[in-house]
């Protein structure tokens, strides 16, 4: 999947983050894991070691930091771990959050209540492992929303990597085997009797086979690492 993390967070240092006022009917939240060694990418790590899997997600996440800036939405960055003051999401850019839940469904449905019930009309989710995402698509996913209940973006290995809502949808976030590919089926099974849009389907790289698609991600496999 594209939106993904696994380790519980701390919500101690959110306290100065916590009062956001909408100034857009649209927000965007950008799911993202602290990029610290061994913690990331390890299905990755397992071929090209943990600092190249680092970097190689460092890299990832700069590119989403980049498109971000063009997406037209108050931008939310929910870290896994903690929140950082000085990091490449611009605080004059991005707002900052602690993503919270016991797994991912519980983090994307609490990040979804928190920004729904302040006023926002649109929410979409996206994770930060796709180089094939722009602004573009994204922001065509909002608009999608004015004539559906739903936005999808399905990934290449039956997940997704974007989630469009304009209300919440309790189901969609239980019971579901979150990082395998029965995710994208288990979530349509839930909107059977809703009005959904499909954005084109996208590769995330989780894997040492994805990152082979991308020439400029060559520069961080070392065979003798």
């Amino acid at each position: 999947m594209g939106i993904l993390t696994t380790k519980d967070t701390d919500g101690d240092n959110e306290i100065s983050y916590n009062f956001h006022f909408p100034t857009s009917k649209k927000a965007l939240i950008i799911f993202t894991r602290n990029p610290e060694l061994g913690q990331c990418k390890t299905r990755l790590a397992k071929m090209i070691g943990d600092v190249n899997a680092l970097e190689v997600y460092k890299y990832l996440l700069n590119h989403t930091a980049s498109i971000s800036k063009d997406i037209k939405a108050d931008r939310y960055v929910f870290y896994s771990e903690k929140i950082k003051n000085e990091d490449l999401w611009d605080s004059n850019i991005f707002r900052k959050k602690l993503q919270k839940g016991d797994d991912l469904g519980a983090r994307m449905s609490n990040a979804f209540s928190e920004l729904l019930e302040i006023g926002y009309e649109k929410v979409v989710i996206i994770g930060s492992d796709l180089l094939d995402l722009d602004a573009d698509l994204v922001n065509t996913a909002f608009a999608k929303l004015d004539f559906n209940d739903v936005v999808i973006g399905p990934a290449l290995d039956g997940g997704y990597y974007l989630l469009g809502l304009k209300n919440l949808y309790q189901n969609l976030f239980e019971n579901k085997a979150w990082g395998t590919s029965s995710v994208l089926k288990d979530t349509l099974k839930d909107l059977q009797n809703s009005k959904i849009h499909l954005l084109k389907e996208l590769n995330d790289i989780d894997t040492f086979e994805d990152m082979q698609h991308y020439n400029e991600l060559n520069q961080f496999y070392n065979p003798h690492d």
